[in-house]
């Protein structure tokens, strides 16, 4: 299919907006799956299953390189990806198959796609208000533990890495600051950084999978993931050195108010 590509097919609009979803997703940390899926929903008229699908590919492919860049600074706790891994992968490919069992009426999956879009994205919204608050909350709770995260959670992480896995797979949104926050809940004496490049680490294989599953059942896009490729890796990279000076008491109460209202319309419409 990549040979049917060319020049031509470039469209300046998606890649632009790609290019301004891969700046916040660097400059915020936020995951790009909230902020590319509600665009080609609500901007670009793309219909919910095909954005989805599509963006998740556009999540696998851009989250290889920060999992890279987290692994070569150990920055990854690998037991904590395996045990979210146990959970989401199972759970995704779970939730394909039940999808391609719905029959694909086009109206009946749209309509699903946008209500748990909708959800999701209000969830996304709270979480990346509240995050820093719950993340100190949870510090001020429990003891500081050095060393690695203790065999209790190995349940609690296996259930969110499932629950994960079924939000993803359904919205392609879930595995950013949904998944950071709750992570931060977890494992309260784990640095931050850890904590964010796991959660990217583990988005690789889960958008991979779900992404590729999409793509059997029909609900991919290749020039569009491609369009949106082209504009989105130089914006991550821009995005990703000004991170350090970018206002974030400014910058998270913006983007969370975006979110609600981008879930609240694919909620109401």
């Amino acid at each position: 299919m990549l040979a049917h590509f060319d020049l031509a097919q470039i469209d300046a609009l998606h890649a632009f907006a790609g290019l301004l979803v891969g700046f916040l997703v660097g400059l915020t940390g936020v995951g790009g799956g909230s902020l590319m899926t509600p665009v080609l929903v609500l901007l670009f008229g793309v219909s919910p299953t095909t954005a989805v699908g599509t963006d998740l590919l556009f999540a696998s492919t851009t989250k290889i390189a920060g999992s890279i860049v987290h692994g070569r600074r150990a920055s990854v706790d690998w037991m904590i990806v395996s045990r979210l891994a146990m959970g989401s992968v199972p759970a995704a490919i779970l939730t394909l198959l039940v999808m391609s069992g719905f029959g694909r009426p086009p109206r009946a999956a749209n309509h699903t796609m946008m209500v748990v879009l909708g959800a999701m994205l209000i969830l996304t919204a709270v979480a990346t208000l509240f995050q820093k608050q719950l993340a100190a909350f949870a510090q001020r709770s429990a003891p500081a533990v050095a060393g690695p995260p203790a065999p209790v959670k190995a349940m609690p992480t296996i259930a969110l890495g499932a629950v994960l896995g079924v939000a993803v797979t359904m919205s392609s949104v879930g595995a950013g600051a949904i998944g950071v926050t709750a992570l931060l809940m977890l494992y309260p004496a784990l640095r931050v950084a850890r904590i964010v490049g796991s959660d990217i680490a583990h988005a690789v294989p889960l958008t991979m999978i779900a992404g590729f599953g999409h793509w059997a059942i029909g609900d991919v896009n290749l020039v569009l993931l491609i369009n949106l490729l082209i504009g989105s890796l130089p914006g991550v990279a821009l995005g990703s050195l000004l991170s350090t000076r970018s206002p974030d008491y400014v910058l998270r109460p913006v983007l969370a108010t975006v979110l609600l209202i981008s879930g609240y319309k694919l909620l109401t419409g």
